[in-house]
């Protein structure tokens, strides 16, 4: 086998192991047909077997309701900046196009930034994760009353705040919430009683980039403004089963194949567990340590993405050369906050995190 390093990218992240060999062993042939999976025309059965088991493998995965279609697109989370608003942003009233936004960071706020383009936007909630949301005074008048949807980021990949519980906003709030759910879809379960659309891009939990899941409400599909082009328009592309346009074929039937591997490890919950183990691993050696810090309030640190910075930060450079040495790499923070960030999706094994962990001891012991 080919020598594989433990890889902490925020994304494209590092994919199961099982998953890569058996798209290995189909790259030439798919199921014997001669042909290999991002060969297959997306109007064949062949890609319609793919298509719909990929469907209903994350239907069950995340027990979507009937209520919710579940849509592959392409663009990423920030086409569908645009792309919500351009679907949800006149539901309320057409005239007077209206949003509420919860910004908790880079990706929260770029998101506002580029609702801003197709109507009004409300910063309802500041959270820059240094205090309880308890502590924010969150009544019904924190929100608009005239607003399409709410916009939540369930997890900010650079800051590493994540947001799991959406009781607190949904006990006050009365309109739609709309989840980015990019870096941490498939690794806790969802309320879909509170999410009314939940969107992620693939190349974090899900497989390559190039694939976008959109979970909608039908009942909010068939309301987007009239210069929503066709593509990006959720009711054209549920009609047509994400086939509107030619999918990202290949892109799915990775993300089929992801599907399937967290079944087979027990699901979410079991995804869920994992995570919450990875991650309180590094971070009760970041609060033991003398040398580390974390400052985000410990109600909203990320299981996924844990960023921490050095006291001394002379000291990042070497920690990064030595933890590539021994194959943990892509360890460097984003360049908006500098630092370390270790990403912990679904396919980071323990055994990887146990690895970081003795190599950030045996630095500070050395440092």
């Amino acid at each position: 086998m080919a020598r594989r390093a433990y890889n902490f990218s925020a994304g494209p992240a590092m994919l199961p192991t099982e998953v890569l060999e058996v798209a290995a062993s189909q790259m030439l042939s798919y199921r014997g047909i001669g042909v290999g999976p991002m060969e297959i025309s997306h109007r064949s059965a062949h890609f319609s077997e793919i298509i719909e088991c990929a469907r209903e493998t994350l239907r069950d995965l995340l027990n979507v309701p009937q209520s919710h279609d579940i849509l592959f697109m392409q663009g990423g989370g920030i086409a569908q900046n645009s792309i919500v608003p351009l679907n949800l942003m006149s539901l309320a009233d057409r005239s007077r196009p209206e949003a509420d936004f919860i910004v908790s960071g880079t990706w929260s706020e770029k998101t506002e930034q580029e609702a801003m383009k197709y109507g009004r936007t409300n910063r309802a909630v500041h959270l820059d994760g240094r205090a309880p949301l308890s502590q924010l005074n969150i009544t019904a008048s924190t929100f608009s009353k005239s607003a399409s949807y709410l916009h939540v980021c369930s997890n900010e990949t650079i800051e590493g705040v994540e947001i799991l519980d959406l009781d607190p906003i949904a006990k006050y709030n009365s309109s739609p919430i709309v989840v980015d759910a990019s870096s941490n879809i498939l690794s806790a379960p969802v309320d879909f009683t509170h999410v009314a659309a939940l969107y992620a891009g693939a190349q974090k939990n899900i497989g390559p980039a190039g694939v976008t899941v959109v979970i909608v409400r039908r009942d909010l599909l068939g309301h987007a403004h009239p210069y929503c082009p066709s593509a990006f328009d959720w009711r054209l592309v549920s009609e047509h089963g994400s086939m509107y346009n030619t999918p990202p074929t290949y892109g799915i039937y990775i993300a089929g194949l992801v599907f399937e591997w967290i079944r087979d490890q027990g699901g979410v919950s079991a995804m869920h567990a994992n995570s919450e183990v990875k991650s309180s691993l590094i971070y009760d050696c970041i609060d033991k340590s003398s040398l580390y810090y974390n400052h985000i309030d410990k109600s909203y640190r990320s299981r996924l993405n844990v960023p921490f910075h050095f006291h001394d930060r002379s000291l990042e450079e070497l920690f990064l050369e030595k933890a590539r040495d021994i194959d943990l790499v892509y360890l460097k923070g984003h360049k908006k906050v500098g630092g370390i960030r270790a990403s912990l999706y679904n396919a980071m094994p323990l055994e990887g995190v146990a690895t970081l962990v003795d190599f950030m001891k045996e630095f500070e012991r050395k440092a």
